[in-house]
């Protein structure tokens, strides 16, 4: 179970990753756009999953027990955020549609590439615990 203050750590840790990825997308197109540039960032992303995942369990003191659950908050905010700003405003992502699309595809492959890291950690955090 997550405690209420480490519930607000995750929103907040939500919202900062959200926007971190979001002035990527909107900065840098042509790391959607350029074949080359867009294999390389979702190569990038498997990195930069493992630090959130690192990151995420710090600031909110998860236990191994609290992993997955915490990095799930951290997800779910974000997503939901994605999926409202993609419906209503999609131009913060980008002003090509192009972009905004392989950007949201982008976002989508982070989520998942986080979500098998959470569990694979979760397994060797409680793997070594023993």
């Amino acid at each position: 179970m997550l405690a209420p203050s480490q519930v607000l750590r995750l929103v907040l840790v939500s919202l900062a990753l959200w926007f971190a990825a979001t002035l990527y997308i909107r900065l840098f197109p042509s790391a959607m756009l350029d074949p080359v540039m867009g294999g390389l960032s979702f190569f990038t992303t498997v990195l930069f999953a493992w630090l959130s995942i690192v990151i995420i369990r710090a600031i909110a003191r998860l236990n191994a027990d609290q992993l997955i659950a915490g990095v799930s908050v951290v997800g779910t905010v974000a997503m939901m955020i994605d999926g409202a700003v993609l419906h209503w405003w999609p131009a913060i992502y980008g002003e090509s549609e192009t972009v905004v699309r392989l950007g949201a595809a982008w976002l989508l492959w982070g989520y998942g590439v986080s979500l098998g890291i959470t569990l694979l950690m979760t397994r060797s955090i409680r793997r070594s615990v023993k």
